[in-house]
């Protein structure tokens, strides 16, 4: 499956209650082929009347902490767990969850990302595989299936918590750490090549 039959699977999809009360269906947004994903609860209002992935308060709030480690948008792409919104915003149901988690498990597959940010406690959960709370995990480094995982605060939730906004400051500072290490390990086997190359080694 490509990453368009992905998308017009997602958007056609009604496996679940939320179909009836969805505005768009949110698939996703960003680069495909990036090494870094982000992965979200939910969409909210906004995203809901878009079709794109954080793109209210808490979507500035994002770009901002983007900024920060020298990225935008375009360097990384940003899912979620459910692709429809839960009415009211309120939390999304676990057989909501379970019904909706085949979509970003396969855009996992797709992606093949080196490090995936989750954001909050629905996201965590779901990547860890773990019943995880994100106020003892963030901003910690674990291992996932061909990927490195760091779980931080859901940037709707630095809006209104002056603490937890300085806590996903520093986690992402760590999270520039964790893709550095991430990318290099990728890239020192092909440079290593190159200058055996030179040097007539192959």
């Amino acid at each position: 499956m490509t990453f368009e039959e992905l998308r017009r699977e997602a958007q056609s999809c009604e496996q679940c209650s939320l179909a009836k009360t969805r505005t768009n269906v949110v698939f996703g947004v960003g680069n495909p082929r990036t090494d870094l994903l982000f992965v979200g609860e939910a969409p909210g209002y906004h995203e809901d009347k878009q079709g794109e992935p954080f793109v209210g308060a808490a979507g500035k709030l994002l770009d901002e902490l983007l900024a920060s480690i020298g990225m935008a948008r375009s360097d990384i792409y940003i899912a979620n767990v459910l692709k429809c919104r839960p009415p009211g915003n309120r939390d999304p149901n676990p057989d909501e969850i379970e019904l909706c988690k085949p979509f970003l498990l396969k855009q996992v597959e797709l992606i093949r990302p080196r490090v995936i940010c989750a954001l909050g406690n629905f996201a965590t959960r779901l990547i860890l595989e773990k019943n995880v709370s994100i106020s003892r995990v963030h901003g910690q480094e674990f291992r996932g299936k061909g990927y490195l995982v760091m779980p931080t605060y859901h940037p709707a939730a630095a809006l209104y918590a002056r603490t937890t906004l300085t806590s996903i400051e520093e986690d992402f500072q760590k999270l520039k750490e964790i893709y550095a290490k991430a990318t290099a390990a990728v890239e020192a086997p092909a440079e290593l090549e190159a200058v055996s190359e030179q040097l007539g080694l192959f």
